[in-house]
């Protein structure tokens, strides 16, 4: 629709001028903070296309660095 009128959808009685101000990125260094997620290197996501492949992997060398530090062998 390039150059076509939007059509203003919003009810009347939402008044937005009581909102006030917006503030961009208000929450998110909070997100960052609570936020589990990783971003993968392509060519680490071809190796480990999916959730359970990347934690596997993890837990794997997760268990190698544990024994490694502790000098023994941890159950699996």
């Amino acid at each position: 629709m390039a150059g076509a009128k939007r059509r203003d959808e919003l009810r009347p009685e939402y008044d937005l001028s009581k909102l006030g101000p917006a503030t961009r990125g208000k929450h998110l260094e909070a997100f960052r903070e609570s936020s589990h997620v990783a971003i993968l290197d392509p060519d680490v996501a071809s190796a480990f296309p999916t959730s359970e492949a990347v934690n596997e992997a993890l837990r794997l060398v997760a268990r190698a660095v544990k024994k490694e530090l502790h000098g023994k062998k941890t159950r699996p």
